[in-house]
């Protein structure tokens, strides 16, 4: 056995020795990982110069604003669209063309307009009657009536057909309603296109049936957004409600952590029990119904949501559901019974640790400040970068025809041009936002360095803040006499060390984590690129490389959060602590597979409990089934757009609380390992653990017990 022990040991390190000047945290210590801090320095003047230079050649307005074919913004003031906000298509059929997913632009002429056309006309009926004062604003500006209708037509002047739009965007898209309209005025079912070729009006028709999913889509978001301003001060209260009850979820943990923890057990049972009872009442209730017993399959995807909640298979694969996830606690709970009390020993000791680093609870908030700093400057960069290309212009004509077709050019003085020559029919037109400089042809790396440096940077601001909250609740575990030895502001201590000492680690720990997040962002491309192609081999490959990347992205944060605890007790660089964090788990794997999983089990739990409690809450109160006093829930077109808003905020805010705890017991979880190999008891090597953990695992100090 002791041969065994040995090998054991020397496959997976040294165990700590016993060291009568640690006390914990070490204060003396000297700067780790210098060349990933410089690294870190000069990337971040270089990611201030990217923005600086974006910044000064980006123009937001470009995505604010449609342009017509000449590039000119619509509805900007201080320009001759001023009081033309829309963009109008002349032939929205074409924007379907693949060319429009390459350049971003439909091959058919845009104009500028004040309104969207409100009536069906075709350009052969409206040259000859009243409506051509009318049909004439959607020509081209200058348009002068000299030319035959051939020639206009062929020469893109005008539309040959307009149909009733409606505004999305600033854009005039066909209306839900127009098909009918073009299929029975004056029976008219085809029209000219100056070619003397006969069209069928169906073509445009079909180019409005692809429009209505972008009309519903608006319709949804319009209501979607009604529902927020007559909700969002009901939604802030629940969300206010959410962070009371993780407040006072924390503070009571603090006091009765085992009553808390079985209360949390049973509550989200009952929770998930009252769940599947309400399901099936709504089911029973439902029956006899009409229209109820339409499967999910037949009704198909409808955007008001609100369809299925009147069918019975709805509310029976959520009882399905429901009943599952109560299963597999339950199942859960049983055969983790006897493991589950020393889970609670620990978050005893995370409550007691938590109750003296108050200040600790804080911490998320300077975590969200800076994570949202970086996250409004990778977008700012984004959009000027995106924005800073000059309009480029491109000829475009019939592609069988015109060999010049999607060559620049420059549509002053195309009339006149050799190319308009070379393809009779074509036209000059804005293609694009692009440019031929160096700085143009480097935006797509820039772009690229921008999405790096936020990962880099938003990965660096996390684990600031986990060695932050580690050195404070270590500093908690090392002291011998509780709370006497724990130093003071052991939150602030532990944070100015970390960017004194220890920038340079956080940095490597951060570079790592951001090249694998920004491979994985180039899969997920590549693999969106594959899609249109019919090859199983490129697409099987993908999914392999994105589920091990996948993977290795869970292992890093792992091996990160743990070495992050090592850092803040020993002050080492990050490879040595990360090689004795892996190895002392590696020493103690049956502790972690079970001890650390059970107090993220129970965590999940709590934010369980607190989500679950709030979205009942919501629910009730938005479908009327509750008063608050005397104000009643607002009239909404869908109620479940505030309560999933405040089940996803309350379980963001419950995330932040529990966070802290996550990272205590981690912390105090690695102390205690390190703790049973370092000491053994007696008067010279004491147990720094709680005398609650040294009963459950039939440990004493010896000079304590002999007192």
């Amino acid at each position: 056995m002791g041969g065994e022990r040995q090998h054991y040991y020397g496959k997976h390190g040294t165990p700590q020795k016993y060291d009568p000047t640690f006390k914990g945290p070490i204060y003396n210590r000297g700067c780790t990982d210098v060349i990933c801090c410089v690294f870190l320095l000069l990337a971040i003047v270089g990611y201030v110069a990217v923005g600086i230079i974006a910044w000064t050649h980006g123009d937001p307005r470009k995505v604010i604003y449609p342009t017509d074919s000449r590039g000119q913004f619509c509805g900007q003031k201080g320009t001759k669209n001023a009081n033309k906000p829309y963009l109008f298509y002349f032939n929205i059929v074409k924007c379907a063309s693949p060319l429009v997913l390459l350049e971003f632009q439909c091959p058919t002429p845009q104009i500028c307009v004040e309104k969207c056309p409100n009536r069906y006309l075709t350009y052969l009926s409206a040259r000859s009657s009243p409506d051509f004062e009318y049909y004439k604003q959607f020509c081209v500006p200058g348009f002068q009536n000299n030319k035959a209708a051939a020639e206009v037509l062929r020469d893109g002047d005008c539309p040959p057909v307009l149909i009733p739009s409606t505004p999305l965007a600033q854009r005039c898209f066909p209306a839900i309603h127009a098909h009918k309209g073009v299929l029975m005025v004056g029976n008219a079912t085809t029209y000219d296109d100056g070619d003397g070729v006969r069209k069928n009006i169906t073509e445009l028709v079909e180019g409005a049936k692809k429009a209505n999913g972008v009309l519903e889509a608006r319709q949804l978001a319009m209501r979607i957004f009604e529902d927020y301003t007559v909700s969002w001060y009901w939604i802030v209260i629940g969300l206010v409600i959410a962070m009371l009850m993780s407040l006072l979820f924390i503070v009571l943990l603090r006091f009765l952590a085992g009553i808390m923890v079985w209360v949390m057990i049973v509550m989200v049972i009952l929770v998930l029990g009252y769940g599947i009872f309400h399901c099936y009442m709504e089911y029973a209730r439902l029956r006899g119904e009409a229209g109820s017993d339409i499967s999910l399959v037949d009704l198909g995807f409808q955007t008001d949501l609100r369809v299925y909640l009147h069918l019975r298979q709805t509310w029976m694969a959520f009882m399905i559901i429901l009943s599952i996830l109560e299963v597999i606690i339950i199942l859960l709970l049983i055969f983790l019974r006897k493991r589950i009390l020393i889970a609670i020993a620990l978050i005893k000791e995370a409550s007691r640790a938590v109750g003296y680093v108050m200040c600790s609870l804080l911490y998320p908030l300077v975590t969200f400040f800076l994570l949202c700093l970086c996250i409004a400057y990778w977008a700012s960069t984004a959009v000027f970068l995106s924005t800073s290309n000059e309009a480029v212009y491109k000829i475009f004509g019939d592609a069988n025809t015109c060999p010049l077709n999607g060559k620049t050019c420059n549509p002053e003085t195309f009339p006149s041009a050799n190319e308009s020559r070379l393809c009779p029919g074509a036209h000059c037109q804005f293609a694009f936002y692009g440019g031929e400089s160096a700085y143009h042809q480097a935006l797509l790396g820039l772009q690229i360095f921008n999405a790096f440096m936020f990962f880099w940077l938003a990965n660096f601001v996390l684990a600031l803040g986990q060695v932050t909250l580690a050195g404070a609740f270590a500093s908690y575990y090392w002291a011998l006499h509780k709370p006497d030895d724990l130093p003071a502001f052991p939150l602030f201590s532990s944070f100015s060390r970390a960017l004194r000492y220890h920038t340079g680690s956080l940095a490597f720990g951060a570079l790592i984590l951001a090249i694998v997040q920004i491979i994985r962002v180039m899969l997920e491309y590549l693999d969106q690129r594959l899609k249109a192609a019919d090859n199983k081999f490129a697409k099987f490959l993908m999914t392999c490389l994105k589920c091990c990347f996948w993977c290795l992205e869970k292992f890093i944060r792992f091996l990160n959060r743990n070495a992050y605890i090592m850092i803040a007790i020993y002050g080492t660089n990050f490879c040595t602590s990360a090689k004795n964090a892996f190895f002392l788990l590696m020493r103690n794997i049956i502790r972690v597979a079970v001890l650390d999983k059970v107090t993220d089990f129970l965590f999940l739990l709590g934010k369980l409990l607190i989500v679950g409690s709030v979205g009942i809450l919501a629910f009730f109160f938005f479908t009327h089934r509750i008063r608050i006093i005397q104000d009643t829930a607002p009239p909404l077109n869908y109620y479940w757009v505030p309560i999933l808003t405040v089940i996803i905020g309350s379980y963001l805010i419950a995330h932040g609380f529990f966070s802290v705890y996550g990272m205590c017991v981690d912390t105090l979880f690695l102390c205690f390992l390190e703790d049973l190999e370092r000491n053994d008891g007696s008067a010279e090597r004491p147990y720094f653990m709680s005398s609650n953990l040294k009963k459950l695992l039939n440990k004493t100090n010896k000079k304590l017990a002999e007192s």
